[in-house]
């Protein structure tokens, strides 16, 4: 599933190559992908429509329109967002996934590709919007500058009895922590994936602390990490794949001390972590 770092590459991407574009039409060729509403209602709201700007909050992409409304956009486990500078050209890839297609008014288009039709579009009000990321109840942003190490450990003191990276994929403790960047904060700060909070020493949260910023500066600086389906929104794969240090590294050499890496399942997600370095 995209994570924060690949959704805020789309995000970064989408504000160079849309905002200032007109939708002249939309083809919907999966309805279920359209929530929420009719898609009368939902083509007539945002035909003629411009990109006014694109955002972000945790996991879900915001396509906001000059007309008053936005697009929310989950990804879900394999959606895609490709950019295509001249929609005439036959992609042949994403023809049999491409489910909507937003086609601007010089010629380019919009695809939101989906394997597996988990994902979706809603369609609000924009000034709705922060009223629906209140419902979902959506931590923090881990990369927002008031978001400090002090803030991070006043968020730990009422979760002592949970297991830390079980917490860290939890969208309302922090938002848009996935289960790649969980453990690979994990694996950088030393610390076992199994560990109560309340267990955790001042260093290590604090090494936590930084290590999760650190990651999810690094995989957005190389857009992203392609483990699954994701690609960015030019339809290219990220390249942070290649840094991750633990995530599906399952018996292979420990890159920090040799050790063979192991995999269990907590809290229902495969977990990764060198069994000697991680305490």
């Amino acid at each position: 599933m995209p994570e924060l770092p690949e959704v805020e590459t789309i995000k970064n991407q989408l504000l160079e190559k849309i905002v200032g574009k007109k939708i002249k039409d939309v083809d919907v060729r999966l309805p279920k992908m359209v929530r929420d509403a009719s898609l009368v209602d939902f083509k007539k709201k945002i035909t003629e429509a411009k990109i006014k700007n694109i955002g972000r909050r945790a996991k879900f992409l915001i396509i906001e329109l000059n007309n008053g409304y936005s697009l929310v956009i989950h990804l879900k486990l394999t959606g895609q967002i490709i950019f295509i500078e001249n929609c005439k050209l036959k992609i042949e890839n994403f023809e049999k996934y491409t489910h909507i297609i937003y086609y601007f008014d010089d010629g380019s288009a919009l695809l939101h590709n989906d394997l597996r039709q988990f994902g979706y579009v809603k369609l609000f009000k924009t000034a709705e919007l922060d009223k629906f990321f209140a419902e979902e109840e959506l931590g923090p942003e881990p990369l927002d500058k008031d978001f400090t190490l002090e803030k991070f450990k006043k968020l730990l003191v009422p979760k002592s009895r949970l297991k830390i990276k079980p917490l860290l994929l939890d969208q309302t403790f922090l938002a848009g922590i996935g289960n790649v960047y969980a453990q690979e904060s994990c694996f950088c700060a030393k610390i076992l994936p199994t560990r109560l909070v309340k267990n955790l020493k001042e260093k290590e949260i604090s090494d936590l602390y930084n290590c999760l910023i650190k990651i999810l500066k690094e995989a957005i600086k190389h857009k992203g990490s392609s483990v699954d389906t994701y690609v960015d929104a030019t339809g290219q794969a990220g390249d942070y794949a290649k840094k991750l240090k633990v995530y599906g590294r399952e018996d292979e050499k420990c890159l920090r001390c040799g050790a063979k890496i192991k995999k269990m399942t907590l809290a229902g997600r495969g977990t990764c972590y060198c069994p000697n370095c991680q305490k």
